[in-house]
């Protein structure tokens, strides 16, 4: 077998294994969106949880659009350049951005805020547009003011999230306040500890009762107790606050995902890409055969 041979026979093997791992992990990934149910905000279990509720906005001030400069609660751009060198030609990227600004979802139940970095968002609104300039100015053109344009060197692509918009949630789902939370005493009281030994000298003025700049084993006797009396103390507090729910990143690898479509469009698409792996797996391992027969003979 020649050179020219083995690197066929690698061309074909690399599209047999990359389709067959296109295939595998899409079709996992419907699975997890299909299999897991959706759950109501205040009675959510803490883990990996389905959500679908309705976008609010937060007391923060809305971020910007970066190409447009339309309000919205997150983005998503690209600038890219057409280059052409007499025989080929083709769009190069020159910026890209993403939104880390957190979300609110809200359903009949609470609301939740979303940690939207390293999810794979989905969103309704999606914006392509040319231009002759690097950064565009202003929002897309419409309707007849696209004939207006002038060169058109710069494509922008630009999607959004916006407040009203529904939104379908999968990720790690945690509470904090409201008594959700069980108590560690010894870990607690650990970190109790752990803060006061960073002021030593004010840990000195509360349990030093004899000044002589130390403290003995009944003055750490007391400290330890104090410490724990502190954490009980502060559990009670964080148990009496209103519960914040939060989605994030899962720290496992499962889908994180943030989409204003529902769970069977992009189980549909996953599906649909899995079948496309499927065949360019089918394809390589056909032309694989091939080469090999070819090469035996």
């Amino acid at each position: 077998m020649d050179l020219g041979q083995l690197f066929v026979v690698g061309c074909a093997s690399a599209l047999c294994l990359g389709g067959g791992w296109l295939c595998v992990g899409r079709w996992a990934r419907a699975r997890h969106l299909l299999d897991t149910p959706t759950s109501r905000i205040r009675s959510a279990a803490q883990g990996y949880v389905e959500l679908v509720g309705v976008l609010r906005e937060l007391p923060a001030v809305q971020p910007l659009a970066p190409l447009t400069g339309e309000r919205c609660l997150w983005w998503r751009y690209c600038i890219e350049e057409y280059r052409s060198n007499g025989k080929r030609s083709s769009w190069h990227v020159l910026e890209r951005g993403t939104s880390d600004a957190w979300l609110c979802l809200a359903d009949a139940t609470g609301e939740c805020l979303i940690d939207p970095r390293g999810a794979d968002v989905h969103p309704a609104f999606r914006k392509v547009w040319t231009g002759s300039l690097r950064h565009p100015r202003g929002p897309a053109p419409q309707g007849w003011m696209r004939l207006f344009r002038g060169a058109r060197s710069y494509r922008y692509t630009e999607e959004r999230l916006h407040a009203g918009e529904p939104l379908y949630a999968i990720g790690d789902f945690r509470t904090r306040g409201g008594g959700r939370q069980g108590l560690d005493l010894q870990a607690a009281k650990r970190e109790v500890l752990r803060q006061w030994k960073g002021d030593f000298a004010g840990l000195l003025q509360r349990f030093d009762s004899n000044a002589d700049g130390r403290l003995d084993e009944q003055e750490w006797n007391r400290v330890r107790l104090a410490a724990r009396l502190e954490a009980e103390d502060r559990h009670r507090q964080s148990s009496t606050a209103p519960s914040l729910h939060q989605l994030q990143r899962p720290r496992e690898a499962l889908p994180f995902v943030l989409s204003s479509h529902g769970e069977e469009v992009l189980a549909r698409r996953l599906h649909w890409q899995a079948a496309g792996g499927a065949a360019l797996c089918l394809a390589g391992a056909l032309w694989l055969a091939t080469q090999l027969g070819v090469s035996a003979w």
